[in-house]
């Protein structure tokens, strides 16, 4: 009886062990590993590269054919001591995420640009690194002055096909969004 309740007990914890890493393979996600500020021609210009991973429903519904929408939202702030911080810059960018049937191709559109993909680990690819993107100016931001940077990507849900907004508000599967990723940028070298 006593090595019943061992082998029951080693069972329930191989199964907790199996379903919660088949949970967390699961998830979609979004991790951003690193973000800088370039200056070309006086224009500040954004790279960054990030971590995306999609689980099996997004995957299932773009292969359905379902548009998704993604926001690159990038804040430049001055940091105030003892008020709120003063806006020096806020640029959103849209990139979309759809799959072609017909062709099967995977197709990424980014400032009117439109690029195909035979694989969706390869349109990810694509989606994960941000290159040149124009923030502001150098007239906008001062000599001396210390600035802080946020970078944050997401799912546009508002955007989400009508079919996955019910979905998307019950499921975390459709609230992706990487952490709010903060720098200080030296501006002036």
């Amino acid at each position: 009886m006593h090595f019943c309740k061992k082998i029951r007990l080693i069972f329930c914890v191989v199964s907790l062990v199996l379903f919660s890493t088949s949970v967390i393979a699961e998830s979609s996600s979004f991790r951003i590993r690193s973000a800088n500020l370039t200056v070309y021609e006086g224009d500040y210009l954004l790279n960054a590269d990030a971590e995306i991973n999609f689980g099996t429903e997004m995957e299932k519904a773009i292969q359905k054919g379902f548009v998704f929408n993604f926001l690159i939202e990038f804040q430049l702030l001055m940091p105030k001591k003892y008020w709120f911080d003063d806006e020096v810059a806020t640029v959103v960018q849209q990139v979309s995420l759809s799959y072609h049937a017909l062709t099967r191709q995977y197709i990424v559109v980014r400032n009117d640009q439109q690029r195909a993909y035979a694989s969706l680990d390869e349109a990810l690819e694509d989606l994960s690194i941000i290159q040149d993107m124009k923030v502001f100016h150098e007239t906008e931001v001062e000599k001396g002055e210390r600035y802080q940077a946020i970078l944050l990507m997401r799912l546009d849900q508002k955007k989400l096909p009508k079919a996955l907004q019910i979905d998307g508000i019950t499921s975390s599967e459709w609230k992706i969004s990487s952490q709010r990723f903060e720098w200080t940028p030296n501006l002036f070298k």
